[in-house]
Order: C-alpha cells, then structure tokens, then sequence
C-alpha cells in the first residue's frame, strides 16, 4: 500500500466517524441533590408491590432551580425519571447578588416557609429541605425558616419553590 492509500485508510478508520453523540461533548449544566428516597407500597390481590420514590432538586446555583419526583421499580430509574421532571419544571428566580431581593412567604399543604434576604457574608441560614434548594438556586445569604409542623422534605421543599416563584425585582413588571 503506498503512502496515499495509508493515509486515506487512517482518516476512514480514526477520525471520520460521523456525528458525535450528544453524551460526548455536551455536560449538564445543572447539581442535583436527591432530597428524599422513601419505599412505598401499593396492596394488590397477591400481595404488596414495592416501589421506590425520589424527590429530587436541581439548580445551576445561578437563580435556576427546579423539583422533579418519580417512582420507579428500583433507586435508579427512579432517580433518572425525577431529574427529567425536574428539567421539565425549571423556573428562574431573581437573585439580588448573592441574596434574594425581598422577603417571602408560602405555604404549600402543611409546609409553611419565610425567606429574608441576608446581609452579604452572613451566609445561607435555612435547615433541611429548604437550605438544599436555596443553595442549588445560588442564594449564599438568606434566613429561612420552616414555620409549618411537618418534617416532610417533599412538602417544604415545594413550598420553598412556590416562595421562591414570588419574588420580584423593584421596578420590574416580570418576575
């Protein structure tokens, strides 16, 4: 074989190989946190069946967050089905450099939550669910407190995103 014929071979064998698949270039933008794993269980005639449920937070710790949850027959898909929720239920938030612009309340079932921005450098003061979701929307300084009874993470970590879809920019008319 002459050195043409070499050449062209190692181009047809290495480097064209058509189209890159999407997983090869491209990186998710977005952190994710499984919030809550639980195992639930449906009764049926021959007995239980047991699945598996994922409440799970993403957010580019850039004012993007959202909330995904799935069943599944194991901890896998169930964790893949909850972030193509999540990703379907993305919202933005308006962040005040590292804080939020207002203070905000909301309640969602038995959770009730209060968000106050915070001085820079005072830090992320918020506890279980609702720190999660405020650290992956990039808020850094914030108080925040579960006013509700419930410990449930699902619920406070839903009325943390229905607060967070409340605020505002002064002067803006969007939000």
């Amino acid at each position: 074989m002459d050195n043409q014929g070499l050449k062209s071979y190692r181009n047809f064998r290495g480097r064209d190989r058509g189209p890159r698949r999407e997983s090869e270039f491209h990186k998710d933008p977005y952190k994710e946190k499984v919030l809550d794993l639980r195992r639930v269980t449906r009764v049926v005639a021959g007995g239980k069946r047991f699945r598996f449920r994922v409440t799970l937070v993403i957010g580019d710790e850039n004012g993007t967050i959202g909330i995904g949850i799935a069943k599944g027959l194991d901890v896998q898909s169930a964790v893949e089905k909850a972030k193509r929720a999540a990703k379907k239920n993305l919202f933005k938030i308006p962040l005040k450099e590292r804080t939020i612009p207002h203070e905000v309340q909301a309640k969602f079932s038995a959770a009730k939550v209060l968000i106050k921005p915070a001085v820079p450098g005072h830090g992320l003061k918020a506890g279980g669910a609702v720190r999660v979701v405020l650290a992956l929307a990039g808020v850094r300084d914030a108080t925040a407190k579960c006013l509700g009874r419930t410990p449930n993470k699902l619920t406070n970590a839903l009325a943390t995103a229905k607060a967070l879809q409340q605020l505002k920019i002064k002067g803006d008319g969007s939000r």
